[in-house]
């Protein structure tokens, strides 16, 4: 099974490329072209960095990456990967894929960035991997416009957003499975083996 992470620049991809590669019968590779990262079995946005510099690497192929995953291809967004698959966002210019309807927002709390360990809510994200606590990292949530794809949630300080949206064999979560222990790793187990099938 390919497995590609697409490079816009993030950081975090080691650890990152290390959680996919526990699986078996996974080969995972880093493609900085948004185009050719379309030639796999599952695409992954990976967290970490900034939403306009990320938008614009993926400009030269926003359109064919977003009928990709209209077409089903299979693909998992992580924090920052998550808010690329939304519209735009408050922090920074450049469009999004747009799959999901929605903007990204600035955390509407005192404590900015949310760093560490949280719960998520309501969890139909997988059905193999039910998560209790995971790791997050952000100061930017997403917003929904359809209720119905957000399949968990979770709440800093008095604001309440997704921590996991779907919509077919797409999934995005604002945590970072690959920091969140065990747990974190089974996650993206469950959710290779559910491609896999």
């Amino acid at each position: 099974m390919r497995v590609t992470l697409f490079d816009y620049g993030a950081g975090n991809l080691h650890s990152l490329a290390k959680a996919l590669a526990t699986a078996p019968g996974v080969e995972v590779r880093v493609q900085e072209d948004p185009i050719r990262a379309l030639d796999t079995d599952l695409l992954v946005l990976p967290g970490v960095g900034a939403f306009g510099a990320a938008a614009a690497r993926l400009e030269p192929g926003r359109d064919k990456m977003r009928q990709a995953l209209e077409d089903g291809l299979p693909c998992l967004g992580i924090c920052l990967g998550m808010q690329l698959m939304f519209d735009t966002s408050d922090e920074g210019g450049g469009w999004g894929l747009g799959f999901f309807r929605g903007q990204v927002t600035k955390l509407r709390s005192r404590r900015v960035p949310h760093i560490g360990w949280n719960s998520v809510e309501e969890d139909t994200a997988l059905e193999n991997a039910k998560l209790g606590s995971v790791y997050y990292a952000h100061s930017f949530v997403c917003r929904a416009e359809e209720p119905r794809v957000v399949v968990g949630w979770t709440t800093h300080e008095e604001d309440r957003f997704p921590a996991a949206v779907r919509r077919g064999n797409v999934l995005g979560v604002q945590f970072h499975p690959e920091k969140s222990s065990a747990a974190g790793v089974r996650f993206v187990q469950a959710f290779l083996e559910e491609v896999r099938k």
